[in-house]
Parts: C-alpha cells; structure tokens; sequence
C-alpha cells in the first residue's frame, strides 16, 4: 500500500539532501519521479531544489492554489509515477495535504513529503499540522545546536545575531535568517540573554 511519509526536523538537517538522494534511488533504478517545490522559494532559482552538499535538481513549482493531485493524476497518465517528492511541505495548505493522501490511497503512489515542524516562534505550520495529523509514516531527522544538544526550534536572527521575536511567519532565508537550536537556547535567544554569532556571508 502506497503511504504519505513526513520527514520533519529542524533547519539544516539535511532534509533536501535526503529528498534528492531518495530521487535519485529511484531514477537509478528507471523509475520516474516527481519532484514539487514551493514557488515562493527561489533562493536556487524558481522550481530548483538544492542541498547544501551540491545535489540539485529541476523541481515543479507550486503555489497555495495549485492542485497537486490534479498535476499528478496528469503526468501518471501521461508516463507512470513512482513516486512524488516534496520539498519544503511546511509551505502546502491543508487542502493540498489531503490531496497528496489521495495520491497515495487512489493513484497508488508514495508521497515523500520534507519540510519543517514549526517556525520561528515554535508555532506548527499548517502544512506541517495537517502532515502530521494523516501522514502515515513520520520521521524526525536531527541535527544539533551549537552546544552540541539534539536542535528542534528555528531561531530566526537579525544582522547583528539577536533572536526575533515577531513578524510574518513566512520568511524565505537560509543561514544567514535562521539557525537550528536545542529549545533551551532557543528560549535564552527570543529572550535576549543569548546572541548568536551570525555566519560569513559568502564573497560577491
């Protein structure tokens, strides 16, 4: 039986690395993929996904208004579908999250969604909600805190290293907006007992 799988963690788990290798599983063995992204997104460029160890690879990009069975049903009719891919899930609604159930009990085909649990101010997506409500397999991939302890909180900072406290909840950044935390001192951080070093840039 098809399932909906969720691997959720915190920022830089590693969370795009393992989509793509799982792609590429399946590619290697002459079944076809299909990978979604979300089209706000464009830090690699729009409908690109990219990992922080050099795997990349052309995504679909979609929007809040999208019907992701719709496009799927399409393309499995069109060449077969072993398997759909989405990056960053936290970003689908939870009319999108359902439709991707019905990939997996109608069309027959496993959904592997990857994303985050909560955002900035430790509060569920609603993506990630509704994921984590009907997924049928849910994995937790970790990474670590600066002080070596297991990271579950996304620490969004300023240019100068302090934690934020308010503001929208969807903002597109990478290492330079946010870092993963152990919740202890995530807390010290929105508090402002704890400033966090912000990480080089890259050269232009």
């Amino acid at each position: 039986m098809a399932k909906v799988y969720f691997y959720y963690s915190a920022m830089n788990a590693g969370k795009s690395t393992v989509l793509l290798q799982s792609s590429h599983n399946y590619r290697e063995r002459g079944l076809r993929t299909l990978l979604f992204t979300p089209a706000i997104d464009t830090r690699h460029g729009p409908g690109r996904i990219e990992s922080r160890i050099g795997l990349a690879s052309d995504a679909v990009p979609i929007t809040a208004a999208d019907d992701i069975l719709a496009r799927v049903t399409d393309e499995h009719a069109r060449a077969a579908v072993a398997c759909v891919l989405i990056d960053e899930s936290q970003f689908l609604t939870p009319a999108q999250v359902w439709q991707c159930s019905d990939i997996a009990d109608t069309l027959k085909i496993p959904v592997l969604c990857y994303g985050l649990r909560t955002d900035f101010q430790g509060q569920l997506f609603p993506g990630s909600a509704a994921l984590l409500a009907i997924a049928d397999d849910l994995t937790e991939l970790k990474t670590i805190c600066q002080c070596g302890r297991k990271a579950t909180m996304n620490l969004r900072i300023d240019a100068h290293g302090r934690g934020v406290r308010e503001g929208a909840q969807v903002e597109i950044g990478g290492n330079d907006r946010y870092i993963a935390m152990c919740r202890r001192h995530f807390k010290e951080a929105i508090a402002g007992r704890l400033i966090v070093a912000t990480p080089p840039r890259p050269a232009t």
